[in-house]
């Protein structure tokens, strides 16, 4: 392996850890994290978005190498269409975010024991903390629970993966600096191994103000809104930038 191939090893992890930062990536993800009181988790939700970013450049990277430029001018025509995809993912994450939050404020309560059996719909206020929720929030917070798979972040890692600033990884493949077909899959592992790791550390801190106000409802909901607001406004930008400005 000569210097030239093991600079672009070097630059295949930095560019996954640099990579993982980008906005849109950092905007999705904070949707799925709402989700969850357990600031640790996060972890996990990050992996499974970096194993679904790595999965579509790993087969398309494999074809590059095979087939060099040739392929890669048809990416380059596709990319800004794929691009276009993610900010209608971002519009759909985001306006989730604010369904699940009107979702958890009602509760279906149902009475099938009674003389006359009904169900019906119970409202919860924004105000209604119990000590029982607080001591949970706080084990919640620290407790870092079992290792798990998140589908969700998978796909939305797959859908980041076919479009965006990983076009810059993929260019170096159908350059001549790597000129070997196995040296250009390390390169395309190490590169998802960056986003893994560098995501994995991103949840986590965007976990925390999540966990922290899990046990206040009302606080909670608005970090929630905030993160929804965030993925809805950078999705329409990114649509408008791509549509209007003329790059589809």
């Amino acid at each position: 392996m000569d210097s030239t191939a093991l600079v672009a090893l070097g630059l295949g992890l930095l560019l996954g850890l640099k990579h993982a930062t980008d906005a849109d990536h950092v905007v999705a993800i904070s949707t799925i994290v709402s989700e969850y009181r357990n600031a640790w988790r996060g972890i996990w939700v990050g992996a499974s978005w970096g194993l679904g970013h790595t999965t579509p450049l790993l087969l398309l990277g494999a074809t590059i190498l095979l087939l060099k430029g040739r392929i890669m001018h048809q990416y380059e025509a596709a990319a800004p269409y794929l691009e276009f995809g993610v900010g209608i993912m971002l519009v759909f994450l985001g306006v989730q975010v604010f369904w699940n939050l009107r979702k958890k404020r009602l509760h279906l309560h149902e009475h099938l024991e009674e003389e006359h059996p009904h169900a019906h719909i119970h409202a919860h206020g924004q105000n209604e903390e119990t000590a029982d929720s607080r001591r949970e929030g706080v084990h919640h917070f620290f407790s870092p629970g079992r290792p798990f798979f998140r589908l969700k972040s998978y796909l939305i890692g797959i859908v980041h993966g076919m479009a965006g600033s990983a076009a810059v990884m993929l260019a170096v493949l159908a350059s001549d600096a790597i000129n070997n077909f196995w040296i250009g899959i390390w390169y395309i592992l190490l590169f998802g191994l960056g986003t893994i790791i560098s995501m994995g550390v991103i949840t986590l801190v965007l976990g925390v103000p999540f966990a922290i106000t899990g046990q206040y409802q009302r606080i909670n909901r608005m970090v929630a809104g905030v993160a929804g607001t965030a993925s809805i406004g950078f999705g329409v930008f990114l649509m408008y930038d791509l549509a209007v400005a003329g790059r589809l």
